[in-house]
């Protein structure tokens, strides 16, 4: 498999016609080997259009939807990012070649540990991946100009929001299928933010976010 090929057609056949032209984005997705944060066992599937098993109920989102999460929070290189639900820390590999720093939390010890391998290998040294339930953050190591959900979530905990920055984004995908919007969530001022929901797309649930019931008696 040619993966240079590979790569080039997953950025021209799925990330740019899924509007997706932020062109530092598109030059970060041709140098950060995605490959290299896959499975070994699904390996052959690193640039195919779709959700990729990484054990325990966990995916690593589809590259098109993983790039236009990264266009959205528009990150400057001072920036100081949480992210929530590490993988296998390709999201959090492409976060800290924008960032100044990025704080990604996974609730699962062995991806956690595997991630923190991941970066290793690649040589990115400004990521620290903790072991912890990220749906309550780190208040401590806050406020973070960005904050992004790699995963879906039935909706966003008030406690992240408040571990943000005036001017901060956070990003996620919330809702419940078969309607789940990214959502854009900024910051404007100390008791108010600004929400939009520019596309849909369905994906895996974040593990620990409280699940709302849909009955109301």
């Amino acid at each position: 498999m040619d993966m240079n090929q590979a790569r080039f057609n997953m950025i021209e056949q799925q990330i740019r016609p899924w509007e997706v032209l932020d062109p530092q984005v598109l030059a970060l997705l041709s140098v950060v080997r995605r490959e290299d944060f896959v499975p070994l066992a699904h390996k052959a599937l690193a640039f195919v259009d779709m959700e990729i098993p990484l054990g325990k109920g966990r995916v690593m989102l589809a590259p098109r939807v993983q790039a236009r999460l990264l266009q959205d929070l528009a990150l400057q290189k001072t920036d100081k990012v949480l992210e929530v639900g590490t993988g296998s820390g390709f999201m959090a590999a492409l976060l800290a070649h924008q960032a100044d720093s990025v704080l990604s939390l996974e609730l699962d010890a062995d991806l956690a540990a595997q991630a923190q391998k991941n970066l290793y290998k690649a040589g990115v040294n400004n990521v620290t991946v903790r072991n912890a339930n990220g749906s309550q953050g780190s208040a401590a190591d806050g406020p973070f100009d960005a904050i992004l959900l790699s995963g879906s979530v039935a909706e966003v905990p008030q406690t992240l929001l408040a571990q943000l920055k005036v001017g901060g984004r956070l990003v996620a995908i919330v809702g419940h299928e078969p309607m789940m919007r990214a959502t854009v969530v900024t910051r404007t001022s100390d008791n108010a933010f600004a929400t939009t929901q520019p596309w849909d797309a369905n994906t895996a649930r974040l593990s620990g976010f409280a699940e709302p019931s849909h009955f109301s008696f």
